[in-house]
């Protein structure tokens, strides 16, 4: 059912290029009417940039057909990002940007009337950013109310949603982030079943203390960046403040001088009171981590959160994963594993916060 969709879908595509609609119009990405969702850099506002893996632009139009116009960084002058198109209650399906320059075609031949589209960045930021030139379509309305309620997922490439998707490109081919989808990610299912906005502050191989891969920056050093990748474009905290924050970092410090771990997680955490003074803070077990890692992660966080609440802090809570979540590409959560894993943290999040 959804490859017959996504096929009519591209057919009816293909027929809306090869016409000239005269009911057009053409939204430049600063209009009121576009909404956007993330940490996004509007130093331009005429072409916002996003970086973040799981950034998402909502619109809602009248009319048959919508077309986007985007512009790709091209990191490395090959890298294209993935995105992620829900269109009404249709089933998602995901695109990937071809050049710098992108026209495409996000909806057509739908029934007259109103329609809502949702574009979510599938790739993190290390695949560089995407900028928003604008939407054609007949009418743009204005977009449905955003829920009040607010999540934040902090971590590195599980939370990313790297290696999760080999639904189109088989693991260990082609390139390392063609199996990324940030909207199948734990974080963003989770905020949609609890009827949340979510935010993910997440970047592959990055740790506590110590990242892997070559990396030369750590969670602390790049949090306050829009750009977390480059360590650049300071973020304004006051523009997103959320409910719940979890934390899942460790996978890549692994085992380490537990004195140091601790020390430097309670000092992140009481930097995130500084910057979310309302939020529930949440530390969260590596979903990948095998059993000498879980144990010392467990270790760890009941450390940290025994401290934290004997200085007189409330609003911060731990929670382990039931079980090792590792069958995607290079041993991440795949998809399902995603799914198992958010039906575990909304349970968790539902009876916590009283949602």
């Amino acid at each position: 059912m959804k490859s017959l969709y996504i096929c009519l879908l591209l057919l009816n595509s293909i027929h809306s290029f090869a016409r000239k609609d005269d009911d057009s119009t053409f939204y430049r990405a600063d209009h009121s009417r576009i909404q956007y969702t993330g940490r996004i850099d509007f130093s331009n506002p005429v072409k916002p940039r996003f970086w973040a893996p799981g950034s998402y632009i909502t619109i809602r139009f009248s009319g048959t057909y919508c077309v986007m116009e985007i512009t790709d960084e091209e990191k490395w002058g090959k890298s294209h990002n993935y995105l992620q198109v829900i269109v009404n209650d249709q089933p998602a399906y995901r695109i990937q940007t071809k050049g710098r320059k992108n026209k495409v075609v996000l909806a057509s031949g739908l029934p007259k009337g109103e329609h809502t589209i949702i574009i979510c960045k599938n790739t993190e930021a290390e695949i560089g950013y995407l900028e928003l030139i604008g939407f054609t379509c007949n009418k743009l309305l204005s977009p449905p109310k955003k829920p009040k309620r607010k999540m934040e997922f902090i971590g590195n490439s599980i939370t990313c949603g790297m290696g999760n998707d080999d639904s189109e490109i088989p693991c260990k081919t082609k390139e390392w982030y063609d199996q990324h989808n940030a909207y199948l990610a734990y974080g963003p299912l989770s905020a949609r079943a609890l009827n949340a906005q979510w935010h993910l502050s997440s970047v592959s191989g990055i740790g506590l203390i110590q990242s892997c891969c070559n990396k030369t920056t750590a969670m602390p050093q790049v949090f306050d960046k829009i750009n977390m990748a480059e360590n650049n474009l300071t973020w304004n905290f006051k523009r997103y403040q959320p409910d719940v924050v979890t934390i899942c970092l460790g996978q890549n410090d692994g085992i380490q001088d537990s004195a140091a771990f601790c020390a430097a997680y309670i000092q992140f955490v009481n930097r995130l009171r500084n910057y979310y003074p309302k939020a529930t803070i949440i530390l969260l077990t590596s979903p990948m981590a095998d059993q000498p890692l879980d144990s010392a992660l467990k270790k760890y966080i009941n450390v940290v959160t025994t401290a934290i609440k004997a200085s007189g802090e409330k609003k911060i809570e731990s929670y382990f994963f039931s079980r090792r979540y590792n069958n995607g590409c290079d041993a991440h959560p795949n998809a399902g594993e995603h799914a198992a894993m958010a039906k575990e943290l909304t349970a968790y999040t539902r009876q916590l916060m009283q949602w």
